[in-house]
């Protein structure tokens, strides 16, 4: 089983329409080990993350010029599980995920 450590970077380049930061590929199980969303905005941006399917927070206020540590812990997502950011401003917010994959 190898193991890669990899970086995901993702913007949101609609308004109030989940973009997919990262969809783990076919015979893999992936750890999300760190998660950061950063506000590019000069006022206060909402955010809503779901993984494999689960809500992981709707409406969450990342104030202007401000960054969000989304994860607290660790989360194993499986195969064709997807990870997915909302902003309510179009191009408001940059993702950077690091995870490790185990294929």
């Amino acid at each position: 089983m190898a193991n890669t450590f990899l970086r995901k970077l993702a913007t949101t380049t609609t308004a109030a329409s989940p973009v997919t930061v990262y969809t783990v590929p076919a015979v893999t199980t992936t750890v999300v080990i760190g998660f950061m969303i950063s506000n590019l905005l000069s006022s206060q941006v909402t955010v809503s993350i779901e993984a494999a399917s689960t809500n992981l927070g709707t409406d969450i206020p990342i104030p202007a010029g401000s960054a969000l540590s989304a994860l607290d812990g660790k989360i194993v997502l499986e195969a064709a599980d997807t990870l997915t950011v909302e902003c309510d401003t179009l191009n408001g917010v940059e993702v950077i995920l690091s995870i490790m994959e185990s294929t």
